[in-house]
């Protein structure tokens, strides 16, 4: 059993009207994901950042409708998933379905309506995505600016509704500030930059902070975040894997693959279902204990509750 913390599927779906059934131009459709060891899969609301400011927040409702008009609606099969409780209840033919928000560009400056995407069921929210919004600096941001007076006020927000608060994306400042206040910190799709020099990537310092904060952390899929080179494959992100490990974040790693998210695929982790082959990969490098944790269940144990 596997638990994804990051796709962009809905924006996908949402961009080029795509089918979630069996839709060939998607990595996390229906038929891929059915015939995978996925339990739980997350699916991201990105926004992104082309579209106007005054049409953000409707985009983001309609990827929501996309979620539950055509991942949740059709296949009773497929559970929402709300609470630890939901995971835990998951029957063994049953997989969960997470919503999460990837930048909070599309709320403005209007708390209100992170309040409303709260109700309709996102559980993790990115408090940025690369560029400034009125909560923070992403990391693509010159300036680098860290949480401002009404970012204090959505982290506030998020430790008192129990909602994850995802450090990836945020500008290097950022990440200190939300991590500071942050009761329920996670980063959804980030790697060591010790292996790879992408400025997504997390720092030794910011790795230990996670550890310390007791957040999660996923390992995710896009080769620039994997190596400085042109290319990369499944081992490289057991690279990834190692370098956590040695670290400390046996108990908070896991992954956040970012299927949908890139144009460049790695090597043996194109879709979920090959996370088969990989799982056994892991079973050939680590114990069976440590393997259990980074696939599922360091994912479940952190989920607010």
């Amino acid at each position: 059993m596997i638990n994804d913390a990051h796709c962009d599927a809905l924006y996908k779906m949402w961009k080029y009207d795509l089918s979630f059934e069996s839709s060939e131009h998607l990595q996390v459709n229906y038929q891929n994901w059915i015939k995978s060891p996925v339990k739980v899969q997350c699916f991201a609301i990105f926004v992104p950042p082309e579209v106007p400011e005054e049409a953000q927040f409707s985009a983001a409702l309609k990827m929501i409708d996309l979620f539950y008009e055509q991942i949740i609606n059709p296949y009773h099969h497929i559970k929402q998933i709300t609470s630890y409780r939901d995971m835990e209840e998951l029957k063994e033919h049953e997989k969960g379905a997470m919503l999460t928000l990837e930048g909070c560009h599309p709320i403005g400056s209007d708390l209100e309506k992170l309040k409303t995407l709260l109700r309709l069921g996102v559980k993790a929210v990115g408090l940025t995505w690369n560029q400034a919004n009125a909560v923070c600096d992403g990391i693509e941001e010159p300036r680098g600016a860290g949480l401002s007076s009404f970012g204090r006020k959505v982290v506030q927000l998020l430790n008192k509704e129990k909602i994850w608060t995802d450090l990836s994306h945020l500008s290097y400042q950022g990440f200190w500030d939300a991590i500071d206040l942050a009761e329920f910190p996670m980063a959804s799709h980030s790697n060591a930059i010790a292996l790879a020099s992408h400025r997504r990537n997390l720092d030794k310092r910011q790795i230990q902070q996670l550890i310390k904060k007791n957040a999660w952390i996923g390992v995710t899929f896009v080769p620039d975040f994997l190596n400085d080179k042109m290319e990369a494959s499944y081992l490289d992100v057991l690279h990834h894997i190692t370098y956590f490990l040695e670290e400390g974040a046996e108990d908070c790693l896991g992954f956040g693959s970012d299927f949908d998210g890139t144009t460049e695929f790695v090597r043996g982790l194109y879709d979920p279902s090959d996370y088969y082959p990989f799982y056994q990969q892991l079973l050939h490098r680590w114990p069976n204990h440590i393997v259990w944790k980074i696939a599922s269940q360091n994912f479940i144990k952190k989920f607010p509750r």
